[in-house]
């Protein structure tokens, strides 16, 4: 050891440490959301697949209970993002940092990449002779202008459902997973036929790696991210207008905030007893100084 070191204060020790494992709770999260929603609806897709397409009711729901599931699960944890169209529009709203949503985005892209790779090889002989099924790589069903329409008006339902059950403090925090998953749900049942109801470029570019199918790849990009920008600019800078923050995570400060304290240090402090004041001590009336 240098000259000079030392072992380091509990406060900086608790604040290293714990921001790390902070960290990794946060990744984990977002590479768990994206490969339910992966594994769960290509799952179904596959399963459900015939001559003549497969089971919409199945896929949507399949996607729908994948996604909102995992929000109820840890959606407490990391917000529930899932979705890099999600993240950048909640980055477009301010609520979230640059470096989180780097590693939410990260995470979101390598949650969906595992979970394609997992079902070629739980699925290997189903999907291979299943023709059409291609792993869920999505297709244009029409053209593709009417593919970016589509996207873009389904994804901004969904991120507008996120941000009114989710991020406004107003509406209960309990039915978040639930109106989630049903609004994709809902989102797929409308426009599976047109453009896949994909909404999420971590769904699309999982299995276009593993099948290594890039056609047309870049609609799943551009209309998700231009639909959720649009609905969170619409909730936040003009439905939330004037509304004072409130319960979390509206008032939630981002652990990478410079002025953020560490959940662990919070928790410590609200726990120790309050000491009562002390009392002043009364003042003495001295007599005068002889001169």
């Amino acid at each position: 050891m240098g000259a000079g070191t030392g072992p380091p204060r509990v406060g900086e020790e608790v604040r290293g440490v714990n921001r790390d494992i902070e960290w990794l709770k946060l990744a984990i999260c977002e590479f768990l959301g994206p490969f339910a929603l992966v594994f769960a609806g290509v799952g179904a897709i596959i399963q459900t697949h015939t001559p003549q397409g497969s089971n919409i009711i199945a896929v949507a729901f399949a996607h729908g209970l994948g996604l909102g599931l995992l929000i109820a699960a840890v959606g407490h944890i990391s917000g529930g993002h899932f979705n890099p169209a999600v993240t950048i529009g909640v980055l477009a709203a301010r609520r979230i940092t640059v470096r989180r949503a780097i590693l939410y985005i990260v995470s979101q892209l390598l949650g969906g990449l595992a979970a394609a790779a997992a079902l070629t090889l739980v699925y290997r002989a189903a999907e291979r002779n299943a023709p059409g099924v291609n792993l869920g790589v999505p297709v244009v069903g029409h053209s593709i202008g009417s593919a970016l329409v589509m996207e873009f008006i389904l994804t901004f339902f969904l991120v507008f459902v996120i941000f009114g059950v989710a991020i406004d403090h107003r509406t209960g925090r309990a039915i978040s997973g639930l109106a989630i998953g049903l609004t994709v749900t809902m989102d797929i049942f409308a426009g599976g036929a047109v453009s896949g109801a994909i909404m999420n470029p971590s769904r699309a570019l999982g299995p276009a790696i593993v099948r290594w199918d890039w056609t047309n790849q870049w609609i799943w990009w551009v209309a998700p991210i231009l639909g959720g920008l649009a609905a969170a600019v619409l909730y936040n800078y003009v439905l939330l207008a004037g509304v004072p923050a409130g319960a979390p995570p509206s008032n939630r400060v981002a652990i990478d905030h410079p002025r953020a304290v560490d959940e662990m240090e919070l928790a410590q402090a609200e726990a120790a007893p309050s000491r009562p004041p002390t009392p002043a001590k009364p003042r003495q009336n001295r007599p005068p100084r002889r001169r």
